[in-house]
């Protein structure tokens, strides 16, 4: 029998041709720990046979263990399984472990599944330790660079980690207001809105002119099926001069190419700032690892930060072309979990509302790839991701008032909704919204402004029953 550790990588071909591949894999390196599956439930009906359930088209996989975003598209070809595994065991890898210790002087973490924990959004509080739940980008503005420059002390991010001899950047202290409301029916409720804090700064006050943005990881599933969607088909979803009337203005993003300095459109991270998974991948190595590569050659030690430019720094970069490659195959595989619960009549009911108050406008259900020649798994495959990766107006409410690119300060890209109900199985706990703020969907729904008022508003005046349809339609996804 495989181990608990093999487990992991059997899917949906079949425990034969996983024991085949598996003979022919190499050990996984000690950090490498590959997850037990738990043994799932027999379905009513088999999943592959409802459309409705398949959020990934054919690459979905069906599980709802605590391992549901850590699979490899189901339809994935055999040969790609030990590119994919060297790719995790990069992801997986403690960057700051002896003998070859390359940790960045500076950093947010140690590992990529530090903060994506299970490949999800983070790990539950009580475990973090000292670790922070949050990441605070920083900026400050400029005349010549559309949505400002990297603070000229600190840096483009906040790293409240560092290695001996290199003080770290200082302390992130969270604090939460508890704000009730009332539903028109006269139900209460409570949302809560974060006071986040840089604390006891280790080199100098901060610009007086700071912006600053706080950010909680997001799951790293499904990304090579979104870079697959055509951009043309992006681009149709917009509408920045609302022409229709409807309120909704979604507009792209446009962002620098680290490769080619060449503007693409941006489709990745709160503020759709990153173009694709490698350079996703590369950006987030700089600036949570302190972890150079061929995008990004250099440390992110600014001018002021002495210590940390005195460490010696590797010849080259720490991750290389194939490293990188190797890591952006993992991301660009992970497959989406497919839906449950599809033909409840209660999902059914929370689906027509969601259409009916205006939620899908933003959260477009479908979306469908184009043609992936390195990738064919990718090519053709109808989606239902309830995004349409645009930029929405979210009002002063969900305002960092920090500019990205050519997103203003209160824009923010429409979040994939695929696999939501299934955060608390795999993270322990449901934090959302681009700070973390919202700890139930009613929460998240009910901080919605700008663009998305009229629809929160709509929510906010249906029946009691009613809402917690929408919501169970949430937690089928």
């Amino acid at each position: 029998m495989p181990s608990s550790r093999n487990r992991w990588w059997m899917t949906s071909l079949g425990a034969a041709l996983g024991l085949l591949l598996l003979a022919a894999a190499p050990p996984p390196e000690p950090d490498l720990q590959a997850p037990e599956t738990a043994p799932a439930s027999p379905p009513v009906e088999d999943p592959r046979k409802v459309p409705a359930a398949r959020s990934g088209g054919a690459t979905t996989v069906y599980d709802t263990s605590h391992n549901a975003f850590g699979r490899a598209l189901a339809n994935m070809d055999p040969g790609r399984w030990t590119p994919m595994a060297d790719g995790k065991r990069l992801f997986m890898k403690d960057w700051s472990r002896a003998p070859q210790a390359v940790a960045g002087p500076l950093s947010n973490a140690v590992r990529c599944n530090g903060c994506h924990f299970k490949d999800g959004r983070g790990r539950p509080l009580a475990e973090l330790g000292t670790e922070a739940p949050l990441l605070v980008r920083l900026s400050v503005p400029s005349r010549r660079v559309p949505g400002g420059v990297p603070e000229p002390t600190y840096g483009g991010q906040f790293n409240d980690r560092s290695i001996p001899g290199v003080p770290a950047e200082g302390a992130l202290e969270v604090a939460y207001a508890e704000v009730p409301g009332t539903y028109p029916d006269g139900a209460g409720y409570v949302v809560r809105r974060p006071d986040v804090r840089l604390a006891r700064l280790a080199y100098g006050k901060l610009s007086a002119h700071t912006q600053r943005s706080a950010r909680i990881s997001s799951p790293v599933f499904g990304l090579g099926l979104l870079e697959a969607v055509p951009e043309e088909d992006i681009l149709a979803l917009a509408d920045p001069d609302d022409r229709d009337g409807d309120g909704v203005s979604g507009r792209p993003n446009r962002v620098v190419d680290a490769r080619t300095g060449e503007p693409r459109l941006g489709r990745f991270g709160w503020k759709a700032n990153q173009p694709s998974v490698r350079q996703q991948a590369a950006r987030a190595f700089s600036e949570d690892l302190g972890l150079t590569s061929p995008l990004y050659p250099e440390r992110t030690c600014t001018a002021k930060q002495a210590r940390c430019r005195a460490q010696v720094a590797p010849q080259g970069p720490v991750l290389d072309d194939a490293a990188l490659d190797s890591v952006t195959l993992y991301l660009r595989v992970l497959a989406v979990p497919g839906r449950r619960d599809v033909a409840d009549p209660t999902v059914l009911r929370g689906q027509a509302l969601f259409q009916q108050v205006g939620c899908a406008t933003c959260h477009r259900p479908t979306l469908r790839t184009g043609d992936v020649p390195d990738l064919p798994e990718l090519s053709r495959q109808d989606l239902q991701p309830f995004t349409d990766l645009l930029l929405h107006d979210m009002g002063e409410g969900l305002a960092d008032g920090r500019p990205d690119a050519e997103a203003s300060g209160s824009e923010w890209r429409t979040p994939p909704l695929w696999g939501l109900g299934l955060l608390e199985a795999v993270n322990r706990q449901v934090r959302m919204l681009h700070d973390g703020r919202a700890r139930t969907f009613e929460e998240a729904i009910l901080w919605h402004g700008g663009e998305a008022a009229g629809a929160k508003e709509r929510f906010t005046r249906l029946e009691r029953a009613e809402r917690e349809a929408l919501v169970t339609f949430l937690r089928s996804l």
